[in-house]
């Protein structure tokens, strides 16, 4: 008997799953991670796609997981066997059996030279491995059953699914059951928030090798508005590159399983570091990062420091307005955010939370719904105005009359640090600001319509002294030195 790794099975299956017309392809141009290590290719592993269905040479799959594959000459049928499962193919023959009973097979194993190449979708649905494909880098993790181990700080359980971090690409969820939406998720002063609308309990873990967190949350889906402002491919899969804090790189999330239906979120961490689950059962979820095993973490706002929710407009496949040179609002309110975001770190006395801190778009109710159940002690939402050619300068809106005193002091630093003309303070119905429970304020901080204002939005100078202005105001409001 010679043993073969069955890890390439599986990857080659991913591939003909998610993408059918897929040609020829060498497989240099691509990585796989078996439970996290890397796995070095064979240069004779050369894919064959063969009436629109992947196959491999078995001879490229090596000593990887100890699977056993004969191969008979006389009779041309390849046996391969693990564990309780046994896989004969016959070259030619578009049956296989299972376990002794027959299965139907897209495309019958082939004999070309000397080497046989057997259909990979129908192996790697009978052999285990969970696959997940990430498709701007090119690579396969593949997950074998009961890899994964629970070693943070959570409380989540870590029995059942916690070793298979894959997703199962393009699955289904029962929509007769009665799950719960999931809207939104993002990431900022490094926790990730969860937004659901109905009680969840998580289960959440860690990997290594490379690090990671999962967080399994059962009985959910993707709110039908989730795509709308957030990456979602139509294999459910999606992620947020995260930058600006050194834990980790990436946040990834799919839909995981559909029995239950189950939305996995992946924290790819740059090293292994303790976390924090808070779920209070009031419609968010947060893993917090902000914490070691000497030192718990707690919920923003949680350690008596007063919390400030900032609010980057618009954002994803909402642009906002489109300035006289075609920059779009969007990008102009995230560097600012972010650059508020590394002012307020300096401040001990004030916790923050933002909204977004990538390009996505949080709905109205999404951004209201994390201020109001962290209960915030402010609100303050970051934009860009557009109108005539000619009008010009900074306003800022309130709509509730406890949001005024804030909306002044605001304002007032806005005026001063922006050097645009004063348009003063207005009361305006937004949702925003109308449906948060705190002081909330929406700041326009120039027109995108007019060039001169325009030509100073854009700049590291601007956007710098904007961001300090609002830091000022903050301050002030709360009354923090």
């Amino acid at each position: 008997m010679k043993k073969i790794g069955f890890t390439m099975f599986l990857f080659f299956a991913m591939f003909m799953f998610v993408f059918p017309q897929w040609g020829q392809a060498a497989a240099g141009g691509t990585s796989i991670y078996l439970d996290g290590k890397a796995l070095e290719l064979s240069k004779n592993g050369q894919v064959q796609n063969v009436n629109g269905n992947v196959m491999i040479p078995i001879r490229v799959v090596v000593e990887e997981l100890g699977f056993d594959v004969d191969w008979e000459k006389e009779t041309r049928t390849i046996t391969i066997q693990q564990s309780n499962t046994e896989l004969k193919l016959v070259v030619g023959q578009s049956t296989a059996m299972v376990n002794g009973t027959k299965i139907k097979l897209a495309v019958a194993p082939k004999l070309i030279s000397d080497t046989t190449i057997v259909p990979l979708r129908f192996v790697g649905e009978q052999m285990g491995l969970k696959v997940n494909w990430n498709n701007e880098e090119k690579s396969a993790y593949l997950i074998t059953p009961n890899s994964g181990s629970g070693n943070g700080t959570g409380s989540g359980e870590n029995e059942g699914s916690g070793g298979n971090e894959g997703q199962e690409p393009g699955q289904v969820p029962d929509t007769s059951a009665n799950l719960a939406n999931v809207g939104g998720i993002s990431f900022s002063d490094n926790r990730l928030m969860i937004a659901v609308d109905k009680n969840v309990k998580p289960s959440i873990f860690t990997m290594s090798g490379p690090d990671r967190i999962v967080i399994d949350l059962p009985n959910t889906k993707f709110a039908d508005s989730f795509s709308n402002g957030q990456m979602l491919d139509p294999t459910l899969n999606g992620y947020i590159d995260v930058t600006e804090y050194p834990d980790l790189s990436k946040v990834r999330y799919a839909l995981f399983s559909d029995k239950p239906s189950t939305i996995r979120i992946v924290l790819d961490m740059n090293y292994a570091k303790e976390y924090e689950l808070i779920n209070n059962n009031d419609g968010l979820i947060i893993v917090n990062l902000n914490t070691d095993a000497s030192t718990p973490g707690t919920a923003p706002g949680g350690n008596g420091k007063k919390l400030v929710v900032i609010d980057a407009g618009h954002g994803g496949s909402d642009p906002g307005a489109i300035s006289v040179t075609k920059k779009k609002e969007k990008d102009f309110n995230l560097a600012v955010v972010l650059k508020v975001q590394e002012l307020l770190k300096q401040e001990s006395d004030i916790d923050f939370v933002l909204t977004r801190s990538s390009d996505t778009y949080p709905t109205l109710q999404d951004r209201v719904k994390i201020a109001n159940d962290l209960k915030a002690d402010m609100f303050i939402s970051v934009h860009a105005n557009a109108g005539s050619a000619t009008a010009s300068g900074v306003e800022t809106y309130y709509t509730r009359a406890d949001s005024l005193p804030l909306a002044k002091v605001m304002h007032k630093y806005l005026v001063e640090s922006s050097g645009l003309s004063d348009r003063s303070v207005r009361s305006k119905s937004l949702h925003v600001t109308r449906e948060t429970k705190m002081p909330a304020v929406l700041l326009e901080c120039g027109y995108l319509s007019n060039k001169n204002d325009n030509a100073k939005l854009y700049t590291e100078d601007f956007q710098n002294r904007v961001a300090e202005g609002i830091v000022k105001g903050i301050k002030e409001y709360l009354g923090v030195n």
